[in-house]
């Protein structure tokens, strides 16, 4: 009884842009179409419920588990088994949460607030999709189910009761109106997007939904320089093509924050003489940065940062701050609530099976003694005390100190009070 009575624990293990190098994340990445393939594997290796969120940020598997080591440890196990590394070498990069921890974490990923730029609107979307895979994959229990649906909500509350929502499509607008001063009309300019970060695809996006003419995609992994190239109507070129797809990009978005700097200023300045100064608007998404500052010093190269763009976008951060801590305090509120309910759902579960126990009770003593009422009821009695007084004995016998709160959870549970002694009953009378 005690299995059914409780609720599997809420997990959450993998990688992120907090605990892991962008190398480790680009290897971990999956596409959607291998993503059943992973689950298939976890599933085999003994995981029924688990959800894997992969984008440029994180590769993260969510999960419920009654054992959290070992579920953790088959997914570090698939992780590792990916990318050709020891598990202990990719434990170091991994986090483990459980329980609130886990729970807060989802909370603030569906809601943007864990992003590398914080209310990325399509962040809510990766989640929905790979909480819909998963459950095509007869792969999310009711606990689970539970957890994307209150994240929804609280994702909603955040987009909705504050402003966060608004900070990047304030930057891509940003973004379109630097290149408007830079280049004239965007139907008759092209793009280059290095990379498949979250903010420099919103910036893309928004360019192409805005008249740009070409789009080009390339990535030191190629799956997702066409994957981008097919989400936003444009084409793939390969990274070692680059310098050549710089001489044709008017627009330059560069969205890998690997820590190192994808176009050097010697690359650029070859670039520009090639392009005979044609000037070239410079969006740097990565953080760390993408691309050398040095490059803004060149004629005819403008050089933006995300922080450059959001000075054009809002007026002030303290409004942004505020924003932010209002945020964070809806993330709690949503997390106490989750847990407030969940634990209604443990305690009925429990209701639910003592309420079980009982009745199998009965019916076994009623078929035992089909006529005798009287001896049937105190036979029930007896049976249904049995345990729990052989469980109290065993403590009193092993454990007195326990013994007052165990009985002050009984009295609770059942409304009992103590019994009034003869003198108190005298006085009353």
């Amino acid at each position: 009884m005690t299995a059914a009575m409780g609720l599997p624990r809420l997990l959450v293990v993998g990688a992120n842009q907090r605990s892991s190098s962008v190398s480790l994340r680009e290897r971990l990445f999956l596409e959607p179409e291998e993503i059943s393939g992973f689950l298939a594997t976890i599933r085999n290796a003994g995981i029924s419920n688990g959800c894997l969120l992969s984008t440029c940020d994180r590769v993260e598997m969510v999960m419920t588990h009654d054992d959290p080591d070992a579920a953790c440890d088959i997914v570090i196990d698939a992780f590792a088994d990916r990318v050709g590394v020891s598990t202990a070498a990719l434990s170091e990069e991994c986090v483990r949460l459980e329980g609130i921890a886990a729970v807060q974490h989802i909370f603030e990923v569906s809601a943007s607030l864990d992003s590398l730029v914080v209310g990325e609107p399509q962040v809510l979307g990766q989640v929905k999709d790979a909480h819909r895979l998963a459950r095509d994959k007869d792969m999310v229990d009711t606990a689970l189910n539970a957890l994307f649906e209150a994240s929804y909500r609280a994702a909603k509350r955040v987009r909705t009761e504050t402003a966060i929502g608004e900070r990047p499509v304030s930057i891509a607008a940003a973004a379109e109106k630097l290149a408007l001063n830079i280049h004239g009309p965007l139907s008759e300019i092209g793009a280059l997007i290095i990379g498949a970060g979250e903010m420099g695809e919103l910036i893309a996006e928004h360019l192409r939904n805005r008249g740009l003419a070409r789009l080009t995609a390339t990535a030191r992994i190629e799956v997702q320089a066409t994957t981008l190239a097919n989400r936003l109507g444009g084409h793939h070129a390969p990274i070692d093509e680059m310098e050549t797809c710089l001489r044709d990009a008017d627009i330059v978005i560069a969205a890998v924050g690997a820590g190192r700097h994808v176009v050097s200023t010697e690359t650029m300045e070859k670039v520009l003489l090639a392009r005979r100064r044609k000037p070239v608007f410079l969006i740097d998404t990565g953080v760390p940065a993408d691309i050398p500052p040095q490059i803004n010093e060149l004629d005819s190269a403008f050089v933006y940062d995300l922080g450059d763009l959001e000075n054009v976008a809002t007026e002030g951060r303290a409004g942004r701050d505020e924003e932010a801590i209002l945020a964070v305090r809806i993330i709690h509120e949503e997390v106490e609530s989750f847990f407030k309910v969940r634990a209604g759902r443990e305690a009925s579960a429990a209701v639910s099976a003592l309420r079980h126990h009982f009745e199998e009770i009965r019916e076994e003593i009623l078929a035992e003694n089909p006529v005798d009422s009287d001896a049937a009821t105190r036979l029930l009695v007896n049976k249904l005390l049995h345990t729990p007084s052989e469980i109290l004995r065993k403590v009193a016998e092993n454990n007195s100190a326990e013994l007052p709160e165990f009985e002050a959870s009984i009295i609770r549970l059942f409304g009992l009070a103590d019994e009034p002694d003869d003198d108190e009953e005298g006085e009353k009378a």
